[in-house]
């Protein structure tokens, strides 16, 4: 059977919390003493609980990653990030899928009081004032991702930037009528990419058509963004008939997935009838030929926990607020022109 604390005390002929002060490397402790103790130890191949030894130093080598949902595809490119420098780093992850509102502030509270976990990270959900107070006053270590609060770090991804740089793309192939498929106004993305779309299109001097703004409908209670809600959206611009939009960016890849398949039952072609641009670059994107906007998840993730374990180490570091550029990654969903065009 597995040696306890129990019988390693037995054999050393002290009590558990002489064995549990020579483990956590107590100064109050005389040093024969903790040699008796470590040499019953390896007599008896104990293994401590890593918890439970975490909790003894008032540490427990856990984050607690809070996030919307764990199925969306943004996401789970940007938990192997954060999984990974995690596990380099010899913490574990505690998750918790939220939604928007009372039960995010519950968890937030949970984290403050309870001492679970070493830190947190906040992930494309918003943070209240009343809760970034209670935060910086503890000195409780967190991180925004995906989402800003000035008096917390915050990593962002440049959202507006990369909507802007996909429609003006879409442009430059000589397009006139540019469409949107956006997700649900309530994400904080999907606003700031409707900002950027409709700016490319003012810069270049193309009208702003309501009628080629969709915005998906909330499906599945995620926010639009997801394959079904851009089947439907897609199918709305494809219902105009001639008058529909010549290309079309999609706030997200997983919604442009559902449009294409609106588009190839439609018996219309990508791109010789329809120009798509999507958002995100997640890993199905490559296999759909998707031109698309990357975003850096993993290395954002990856860059959280560092941040993250810094602020844990150095609670007085001054706030950062990083922000990730992304790159237009070209596939045939786009195609090279206009049909019928000469450039």
């Amino acid at each position: 059977m597995t040696a306890t604390i129990y019988d390693v005390a037995k054999r050393a002929g002290v009590g558990i919390g002489t064995v549990s002060r020579a483990l956590n490397e107590s100064t109050q402790i005389k040093p024969d003493t903790k040699a008796r103790v470590l040499r019953a130890i390896h007599d008896l191949k104990y293994q401590p609980h890593a918890l439970a030894q975490g909790l003894a130093r008032k540490k427990t080598h856990m984050i607690a990653i809070i996030v919307p949902v764990f199925t969306g595809y943004f996401y789970l490119e940007l938990l192997k990030g954060i999984q990974k420098e995690a596990a380099k780093n010899n913490y574990d992850l505690l998750l918790y899928s939220v939604d928007e509102g009372d039960r995010t502030e519950a968890f937030l509270k949970r984290t403050l009081s309870e001492s679970r976990v070493d830190g947190v990270l906040l992930v494309s959900l918003k943070m209240s004032d009343k809760y970034a107070e209670q935060f910086q006053q503890s000195r409780f270590p967190i991180v925004l991702v995906d989402s800003l609060h000035s008096d917390l770090d915050s990593l962002t991804v440049e959202n507006r930037e990369g909507a802007y740089l996909a429609t003006s793309h879409l442009i430059s192939l000589g397009h006139k009528k540019i469409g949107m498929v956006d997700a649900q106004l309530k994400s904080a993305p999907a606003q700031v990419r409707l900002d950027g779309y409709k700016k490319a299109l003012v810069d270049h001097g193309l009208p702003f058509n309501d009628a080629y703004l969709v915005i998906t409908h909330d499906l599945t209670e995620k926010d639009g963004f997801n394959r079904e809600a851009g089947y439907e959206s897609m199918q709305q611009l494809i219902a105009m008939g001639e008058d529909r939009p010549t290309a079309v960016f999609i706030a997200s890849d997983i919604q442009a997935a559902g449009a294409i398949q609106a588009i190839h039952e439609s018996r219309l072609r990508i791109p010789e009838d329809v120009s798509i641009v999507g958002f995100d670059d997640i890993e199905m994107a490559e296999y759909l030929s998707l031109s698309t906007m990357h975003q850096p998840l993993f290395e954002m993730g990856q860059t959280a926990i560092q941040r993250l374990i810094d602020r844990m180490n150095d609670s007085e570091l001054p706030v950062i607020r990083q922000r990730f550029h992304t790159k237009l990654v070209i596939r045939k969903s786009c195609g090279s022109q206009v049909p019928g065009m000469n450039l």
